[in-house]
């Protein structure tokens, strides 16, 4: 019978843009520790048989909503809370890693990399890591030395998070069973795409995606990772990755070198996983639509402000050229906008009675870019507390209803709109704070299309003031050879 194996899990799991004002602190955060820190793995609540004779001892986790950088403070307490507990569990197996990969801290280009580092001065050279990760996420030099397994997400949207952390696991306790240490590569691909040029829904990220089961499969190796990187902070590790693992330290290399080059041939194809247009213009587009019944609701993605990227979640602009739409204003038209977060208006508002007269200013409170706070003069339409946007409101002006959180949120389930009373089949047009649509809206949508608004979370590019990402990188730069060396470890 095997010995029984001590494994250790914990992590910080955040996506941080460095573009957006906002300031991620302890408050966004959703912390676990102890047994509800286990009580998240489905493999443990019954215990799969790979993963019996193990003690699973929980460190902390704490994870938040995509947002601006994570405050200095912040992050040491949890790094330094991470550590604590390792120093005190005694001799470790290994550890698992559960973390984005596209954190940002203040005063920090590395932020993974940095906790990792820490992790190793306690546990010492010999027990594992292996990490599961976001596919926007980044690997660099220092979390690739420092782990011994890593792998990510198969598919945007994600629907196999869950799958890749026991992916992860297993990985991890197959490995100290085999008491070798696997063989590991990595190469970087310059590349650096908004998420919503790589939907997994659509060619070339699908098929690129696709080739993962057989390149797994062949005897050999034991993992293959894709890391579509993260465009949203300014720093050298943000790029495209790819990670194999395995037995064979040549067939490794040699699957990495393939994925890599695959990778690296196909960054001309990628393009928007819906057409793309200015606000004005896809509201032209969407209003004249929607006289087509099959086209409604028709759903616009405010995607400069997406707060599921890293965006304040306050940038007014959109709203804006809504409420300029004589259609939407006279209530020709019904609308819905999902949302802005400003917990004062909240304040101000939600305990009137609904039906009430109100005027408040929203947004521009965090991300103040033109056209900063506007004033609502409407009606209380809704007040309803959510799980993930605390309580909200909702404000009607002519056609429009207006939703104002008091968190942070993403707009991404029916249930959210419902608790406002809104049903999206009966509403023409939906602007939402989101990239490409998440499933349940985009089961819902009658057509779609991706606004190119302002934002901390821009996804032109070009207007980005990069300083210091690794140059070359497609698709700022387009006339250079990529060098897509294998490194081993």
């Amino acid at each position: 019978m095997p010995r029984p194996l001590r494994v250790a899990i914990g992590g910080i799991h955040i996506e941080s843009s460095t573009f957006s004002p906002h300031l991620s602190t302890a408050d966004d955060f959703e912390v676990t520790r102890e047994e509800a820190l286990l009580a998240r793995y489905a493999w443990l609540s019954p215990t799969q048989p790979w993963a019996a004779d193990v003690e699973w001892i929980p460190l902390v986790h704490a994870r938040a909503l995509p947002g601006g950088a994570v405050d200095a403070e912040t992050y040491a307490q949890w790094a330094a809370e991470i550590v604590e507990k390792l120093a005190a569990a005694g001799p470790l197996d290994g550890v698992l890693l559960d973390i984005h990969g596209a954190m940002s801290v203040v005063g920090r280009s590395d932020a993974e990399g940095d906790l990792v580092t820490a992790i190793r001065s306690v546990i010492g050279p010999e027990p594992y890591i292996s990490a599961a990760m976001d596919l926007h996420g980044n690997v660099s030099p220092m979390l690739f030395d420092a782990c011994d397994l890593l792998t990510c997400y198969r598919t945007a949207p994600h629907v196999d998070v869950w799958e890749t952390r026991e992916r992860a696991a297993r990985n991890l306790i197959e490995a100290l069973r085999r008491e070798r240490r696997p063989h590991k590569a990595l190469v970087h691909v310059p590349i650096l795409l908004p998420g919503e040029m790589t939907s997994t829904r659509e060619e070339p990220a699908r098929g690129l995606y696709a080739r993962i089961p057989e390149i797994e499969g062949r005897a050999g190796v034991v993992d293959a990772a894709i890391w579509i990187g993260f465009a949203w902070a300014d720093q050298p590790r943000c790029q495209g990755a790819v990670v194999v693992t395995g037995t064979d330290a040549t067939v490794t290399a040699e699957a990495a070198r393939e994925l890599g080059g695959h990778f690296w041939a196909a960054r001309d194809e990628f393009t928007f996983a819906a057409p793309t247009g200015s606000m004005d213009e896809c509201l032209d587009t969407a209003l004249a639509a929607v006289a087509d019944q099959a086209k409604r609701p028709f759903f616009i993605s405010d995607s400069g402000d997406n707060p599921g990227a890293g965006g304040a979640d306050d940038v007014t602009f959109a709203l804006d050229r809504m409420l300029a739409r004589p259609e939407i204003r006279d209530g020709s038209r019904r609308a819905v906008f999902a949302s802005l977060v400003d917990p004062q208006a909240v304040a101000l508002v939600a305990d009137q009675p609904v039906g009430s007269p109100v005027r408040v200013s929203v947004g521009g409170q965090i991300d103040s870019r033109p056209p900063g706070p506007l004033e609502l003069d409407g009606i209380l339409e809704a007040v309803a507390d959510d799980p993930d946007g605390g309580r909200c409101v909702s404000v009607r002006v002519g056609g429009l209803s207006i939703f104002v959180t008091s968190r942070r949120m993403q707009y991404r389930l029916l249930a959210s709109y419902a608790r406002l009373g809104v049903r999206v089949d009966e509403v023409d047009v939906v602007v939402v704070k989101i990239g490409y649509l998440e499933p349940e809206l985009f089961d819902a949508a009658g057509d779609w299309l991706l606004a190119l608004t302002p934002g901390g979370v821009d996804q032109d590019l070009a207007r980005l003031p990069y300083q210091n990402v690794v140059r070359p990188v497609f698709p700022l730069d387009r006339d250079f050879a990529a060098d897509l060396a294998v490194v081993v470890g």
